[in-house]
């Protein structure tokens, strides 16, 4: 079945085609844009372009025996819940993490005893959580032009109308993508549908975690670039927390840095909302917000990761933050018009290539 939207004309994309072409090579290469840099966490982690935060294999560990009276209720929970994941895999079904917690809600104790044991026995076993069969519930939402086949057998189409997908669990089969927008926040995505961004900008896929992303959207992102080599972009507000979230989607978080080859995508680009822009655009000061402490303590930290080494562009634009002391909300764009952010800002940022 053909989707009916029609975009641009063809040589609208002409810098996305450049930009794939650059990517593609690179990857041919495999070459990243930097050499390995360090970082303490808990995990260890260490950064590699190439793949993100990933653990590094002489980190630090902690025992639990069963004839240890303060870690013995810890050693039989972790036990009743691999007992749980072997009949899943045995039988070739899956569950979500809150299934698991309802099956015994009285000895687990809470939601987060369930998540941390989960996520131990993927880093113990070095597998993907999903090779456990143990999923999470999807927070987000996708809309555009693509097709796939969820675990079960069921076939999905995603529209480009202003009705958007819930991010799926487990894919078995994607098909139809040209080119990926993350959105940060939902109320910013359900405008860009109810904007038409979706079929005029056609083909395109949006996604958005609704905020910090969820399991499953990351995955379904790190698919979708396996998949095609399609370029992937972020909108995210311009400040730290909007940052904070795009680092998220490229190069993986300390608490999942076991499971960065599956997760990450050093790929993506960011596209808006950039501190210069603001600048660029004669935002007024009354549509910006001045940074908290909390802010500035966040953006201190980001400016000290090891990737923004190898980000000069970026490094750029977050001082350009700290200087004015000043952050802004992609809704800043309507004190120019209403649909600016559609029907101006974005297209003009994919056609002439407006992304770090």
């Amino acid at each position: 079945m053909a989707f009916a939207p029609a975009g641009p004309e063809a040589s609208f994309f002409d810098a996305l085609e450049r930009h794939r072409a650059a990517l593609l090579a690179a990857e041919k290469r495999g070459a990243g844009e930097s050499p390995a840099g360090a970082a303490r966490a808990r995990p260890a982690s260490r950064f590699e372009d190439s793949v993100g935060l990933q653990l590094i294999p002489q980190c630090t560990t902690r025992k639990i025996k069963s004839d240890s009276p303060k870690s013995v209720k810890k050693f039989a929970l972790i036990l009743k819940i691999l007992s749980m994941i072997y009949k899943l895999v045995q039988s070739n079904t899956y569950a979500t993490k809150r299934d698991i917690f309802y099956t015994n809600s009285q000895l687990f104790g809470n939601q987060a005893s369930v998540d941390n044991i989960i996520d131990d026995i993927s880093c113990m076993l070095k597998v993907p959580r999903r090779s456990l069969h143990v999923l999470s519930t999807s927070k987000g939402l996708i809309a555009g032009n693509l097709r796939y086949v969820e675990e079960d057998g069921t076939r999905v189409q995603c529209t480009c109308s202003a009705t958007a997908t819930a991010v799926p669990s487990n894919i078995q089969g994607i098909r139809n993508a040209k080119f990926l927008l993350i959105v940060e926040k939902d109320a910013t995505f359900q405008r860009l549908l109810d904007d038409n961004f979706c079929s005029r900008m056609s083909p395109c896929i949006m996604v958005t975690g609704k905020g910090i992303p969820d399991l499953n959207t990351r995955l379904l992102v790190k698919k979708l670039w396996d998949t095609f080599h399609i370029p992937v972009f972020t909108l995210v507000d311009a400040d730290p927390h909007g940052i904070e979230i795009l680092c998220v989607y490229k190069y993986g978080s300390m608490s999942m840095s076991f499971e960065a080859h599956s997760l990450t995508v050093p790929t993506i680009r960011w596209l808006g909302l950039l501190p210069s822009d603001i600048q660029r655009l004669n935002i007024p000061k009354d549509s910006l917000i001045p940074l908290t402490k909390h802010d500035q303590r966040k953006l201190d930290s980001i400016l000290k990761r090891p990737y923004i080494t190898y980000q000069p562009l970026w490094r750029k634009e977050l001082e350009m933050m700290a200087d004015s002391k000043m952050k802004a909300e992609i809704q800043a764009l309507t004190f120019l018009s209403a649909d600016y952010l559609s029907r101006v800002y974005l297209p003009n940022k994919l056609r002439f290539g407006g992304w770090i």
